[in-house]
């Protein structure tokens, strides 16, 4: 039996409660599927903050470089909304993201058939929806230099915040999409702004060579950034895998999120490159973001940290059909009734954290019985 080494970084707000969840559902694995965990558990965002002066520590980015994967919780709240900029909640995140090269973003944006009438559109148009968003997560506007802010001769403020890209940085996310277009339906739309941006005409330019020389087999598009917008919420089932940079990818990814009903749903994996071993540093988070309004009450879904846990399956430990069993689970879960507060319908169960994921671990034991 393998054992396999997870980071485990609750961070605040709801992402403690969360992650605790999932850490039942690992153990439930440990128990039933013939897998072995080692987890170690440390502090990133505003708690890593008020104990370190830090929103990330070295000691805990050198952890993270050397677990087979990282589950993430959440971070930010009000709380934090004076610190410094560099020191703000959110910039662990960055840095996780930046320090173990985690270049690849997959958002799904999955509709349950039983959260069909949850979404905003009508039933017809999310019904069956399944999108994959690649987001390229360490280069563009986040990263790019200068990002300042500066006082003029008047007085006036000025802020900076600088769009690159390079060509090697579009290529490899262009590959990861294309990569995951061959084992869905074939399909890649690459959405920037290329009518604007230098950069995205670069973008555009790039994403069609790669597609040319080594992928011509998949179907690839065009699309304007705020077309896409536009098209998400018009027909979001013509597309299948989106691949766009940083600010469009995080913009985008969040609206395909609500076409599903509740964004406290939806999982996320962060991928990096392979080295020569074949190993490939993931991070893997809900997100729904810390919702300090319902922390530590119970109410928090846990469902796309749970989620999380299954693209850690199948992405990081090679484990397709442990993952497919847990997607089963949480699919079986909400055709059965069952929901958090995020997603109640009339006429359903409702229940709170601990109770989705107690009836979660019932369905696994019957699913593999």
């Amino acid at each position: 039996m393998t054992t396999h080494n997870l980071l485990l970084l609750p961070g605040d707000g709801i992402g403690p409660e969360v992650l605790e969840e999932t850490r039942r559902v690992l153990g439930w694995y440990s128990a039933n599927r013939n897998l072995s965990f080692a987890t170690q558990e440390e502090l990133v965002g505003g708690v890593s903050y008020e104990k370190h002066g830090a929103p990330a520590t070295d000691a805990m980015i050198r952890k993270a470089q050397n677990v087979d994967a990282v589950l993430f919780g959440a971070v930010g709240g009000p709380k934090w909304d004076k610190l410094p900029f560099q020191s703000k909640p959110e910039q662990g995140l960055l840095r996780l993201r930046k320090d173990l090269g985690l270049f690849a973003n997959l958002r799904p944006a999955l509709c349950f058939e039983a959260l069909k009438d949850a979404s905003s559109l009508k039933p017809e148009i999310v019904s069956g929806l399944d999108i994959l968003i690649v987001r390229e997560l360490t280069g563009g506007v986040y990263f790019g230099l200068p990002k300042e802010t500066t006082v003029l001769p008047g007085g006036e403020k000025r802020a900076v915040d600088t769009q690159v890209y390079t060509t090697g940085e579009i290529e490899r996310i262009a590959r990861v999409a294309f990569e995951l277009a061959r084992l869905r339906s074939g399909r890649v739309a690459s959405a920037e702004k290329s009518n604007v941006m230098v950069t995205g005409v670069l973008w555009r330019e790039v994403v069609t060579r790669v597609h040319g020389a080594e992928f011509p087999d998949v179907q690839l598009s065009h699309i304007l950034a705020d077309n896409c917008a536009m098209q998400l919420v018009r027909n979001p089932k013509q597309f299948d895998v989106i691949v766009t940079d940083n600010l469009f990818g995080d913009v985008l990814s969040d609206e395909a999120a609500q076409l599903t009903g509740s964004i406290g749903m939806l999982p996320s994996a962060s991928i990096g490159a392979k080295d020569a071993n074949g190993r490939q540093r993931a991070l893997y988070e809900p997100i729904h973001g810390s919702a300090p309004d319902i922390a530590g009450k119970g109410l928090a879904n846990p469902i796309a940290a749970i989620l999380s846990f299954a693209m850690c399956l199948r992405y990081s430990l090679g484990r397709g059909e442990d993952a497919a069993l847990l997607d089963r689970a949480v699919e079986r879960v909400l055709a059965e009734g069952y929901r958090t507060g995020d997603i109640m319908q009339p006429g359903m169960t409702k229940v709170g954290t601990a109770a989705m994921t107690d009836v979660i671990l019932k369905v696994l034991d019957k699913l593999a019985s």
